[in-house]
Parts: C-alpha cells; sequence; structure tokens
C-alpha cells in the first residue's frame, strides 16, 4: 500500500470514528440498544475507492476504536464489522466489476438486503447470549424492533452515499490524494429517483411502524 493510500485511508478511518461519536442515536424505542451512526458512509466511499479489501480493513479499524472509547466486548467488534461488511462489501464488489453508477447502486441495494438478513440472523444467535436474555425475548424484537432499525439504518447510509460521494472523492482529489475514474460526471436521474424513493420508503415505515398510516 502507498504512503499516499495510507494517508488516505488513516484520513477516512478518522473521519468514520469522528462522526461515530457525534451521531450515535436510537431509532428504534424497541431496541434502543441500538443506536444509527453514519460511518458507514464513510467506509463505503473508502470501499469505492479502493476496493473491498480496503472496506474490511476500515471496518475492522474503525470497530477496534469504538470499542476503546465506548466500551464493550470483542462481541461489540464482531457484530460491528458483520453489520458494517455486509452492507459495504457487496456494493463494493459491484462497483469494482460495474464501475458506473447504475453498479453502485445495485450493489448497495443489495447491501441493504443482505446486512438486514444478516443482522436478523446474527442477533438471534448473539444477542440472548450478549445480554443473557431468553432466545424467545429476542425472537420477539426481531421484527418490530431489529429488522425495521437495520433497514432504516441502512436505507439513511444509502441516501448520503449516493449524495456525498461525488462531491466527496472530487474534494479528495484536488487535495491529490486519490486519481482519477469513470464515477465522475453528474448525478443521472436514476440517482435522485433512487433516493426518493428511498426516502418515501423509510418515511412510510416509519409513519406504518407508529401506526399513523
Amino acid at each position: 500500500m502507498s504512503t499516499k493510500k495510507m494517508t488516505t485511508v488513516g484520513m477516512l478511518c478518522s473521519m468514520a470514528v469522528i462522526v461515530n461519536l457525534v451521531i450515535h442515536i436510537p431509532l428504534i424505542p424497541a431496541v434502543s440498544f441500538l443506536c444509527y451512526d453514519p460511518k458507514d458512509v464513510i467506509i463505503i466511499v473508502g470501499g469505492f475507492i479502493y476496493g473491498p479489501g480496503v472496506a474490511v480493513i476500515m471496518s475492522a479499524i474503525t470497530s477496534v476504536l469504538e470499542l476503546m472509547y465506548r466500551g464493550g466486548t470483542i462481541i461489540d467488534v464482531l457484530m460491528n464489522m458483520i453489520s458494517t461488511c455486509t452492507f459495504v462489501l457487496p456494493a463494493a464488489f459491484m462497483y469494482k466489476k460495474y464501475h458506473t453508477k447504475k453498479g453502485a447502486m445495485a450493489g448497495l441495494i443489495i447491501g441493504i438486503i443482505a446486512c438486514t438478513c444478516s443482522m436478523l440472523l446474527w442477533n438471534y444467535v448473539v444477542t440472548p447470549i450478549y445480554f443473557g436474555m431468553p432466545r424467545e425475548a429476542v425472537v420477539k424484537l426481531l421484527i418490530p424492533g431489529i429488522l425495521p432499525f437495520n433497514l432504516i439504518k441502512c436505507g439513511i447510509n444509502t441516501v448520503f452515499t449516493l449524495l456525498l460521494y461525488k462531491p466527496f472523492v472530487n474534494t479528495l482529489r484536488r487535495t491529490n490524494l486519490v486519481g482519477k475514474n469513470d464515477y465522475n460526471d453528474n448525478m443521472t436521474r436514476d440517482i435522485v429517483i433512487l433516493i426518493i424513493f428511498i426516502v418515501i420508503s423509510i418515511v412510510c415505515f416509519v409513519l406504518g411502524f407508529k401506526e399513523i398510516i
């Protein structure tokens, strides 16, 4: 790994840690122990620029650092990495294979599905051990709590990624930290439509969850 690449990855990890410190909020009352933070947006930017391997490295670094300043156990590191990697890696793999906006969008959608499904499974397995809860109690939290939390979290991070990736990378280019790539034209109608769809879906999901609609 070149010095420039190491510098950029280190800077991205620092940014991910900072946003994790500043923005760390519960989304679903039923699972208040799960908090949203936008660090995955920064990690996915790294994955889009340098590939899936760097995304895994960034996930590991940020998860270990979070353990140091928030406390926890190795289980917290494991669950953080699984959550991040199942969302980020499909998008990074797809964008590496199909270096287009549609490739990125398809990867992000696959990431939402993969992360949501994997966290249902892993919370079913790990949460009873971590909190000393009966597994039946955790099962009751899966659909009303863990499922909507991960759908909303990944949906928000997808919107932020689509909105911020281009200006973010352009800034890195101007500082000569990254070189040019093919993902450098204007935002297309497809991305705008996807963002609108995700935002409307999240709003409707939340309103339906609160029995407003």
